[in-house]
């Protein structure tokens, strides 16, 4: 059966951008999580490969699905064949297309074997040394020219897409508009093809910084701390009940019956 039946294709989300349709997309790491964007109705979910699972898989749904190839200190992939074995193995797993940060000839090779290859373009935080570290590119026409111009390398050699992660609404509209890539908006205003962010944000438990562009729809942190507490809670309950004797009561145990009882003491005594 092929696993792609009932699910956008390249093809669908290439169709959306030539609508004018706003894509949605989320950064998931969990199943329920996954599950949660399917049945809201969500576009796309970006999973890094450590979390892409066939039970990940079966939970997205019809979520179109980005998987994450690991990256330089962020994974253990170096070499061209080192891509194609995880792109491979992770398409078998249900994967519809694939981040990948690496170098112009990594990426190329993957697009050449007709692996649909999401890039990045603006800040890129594995590369972020050469733009001034974790800051808005493009503000000046120079640093806009060379987000473009890395858009069209990217474009030549066959890439489906970039992340376009926190540059000017007004260049990251003007570079959307004018690319046949899809362009995956993270803090690039409403004129990317995508508007992406991450579940954290979203429900409001980002664990450190919360980025500029990211908007928090409910509190899970508050939540998470309830839980918590009542987990400290319930574990004391427990401590208490072993130190009483109240724990385990008669129906937390196997009984016996008495004739069998008697017998095995009699046989551990004999």
């Amino acid at each position: 059966m092929n696993p792609n039946i009932g699910r956008p294709t390249v093809a669908d989300i290439r169709a959306m951008k030539a609508r004018g349709q706003k894509i949605s997309m989320l950064y998931v790491t969990r199943a329920e999580e996954a599950a949660a964007a399917n049945a809201a109705g969500i576009h796309m979910l970006s999973i890094e490969g450590r979390f892409f699972t066939a039970e990940m898989r079966e939970a997205a749904g019809r979520c179109f699905v980005q998987v994450g190839l690991p990256y330089g200190p962020f994974g253990n992939l170096v070499t061209v064949e080192d891509y194609l074995r995880a792109a491979f193995r992770f398409m078998k797993l249900g994967g519809d297309c694939f981040y990948c940060a690496a170098s112009l000839y990594i990426q190329k090779a993957l697009c050449d074997n007709a692996v649909p290859v999401v890039a990045h373009v603006g800040l890129i935080p594995s590369q972020c040394t050469w733009t001034g570290g974790f800051k808005a590119v493009g503000k000046t026409a120079e640093s806009a020219r060379s987000v473009w111009n890395h858009v069209k390398r990217l474009e030549a050699i066959g890439c489906f897409g970039a992340e376009l992660e926190v540059v000017p609404d007004r260049v990251a509209a003007e570079i959307s508009s004018r690319t046949s890539m899809i362009m995956l908006g993270m803090g690039a205003g409403p004129g990317a093809d995508a508007q992406y962010l991450f579940t954290e944000d979203v429900l409001g438990h980002t664990a450190g910084h919360k980025p500029r562009h990211a908007k928090t729809y409910r509190n899970f942190a508050a939540e998470f701390e309830r839980l918590q507490n009542e987990r400290i809670a319930a574990f004391k309950e427990f401590i208490a009940d072993v130190n009483s004797g109240t724990y385990p009561a008669q129906e937390h145990v196997v009984p016996i019956n008495d004739e069998e009882f008697e017998r095995f003491k009699a046989s551990i005594s004999a």
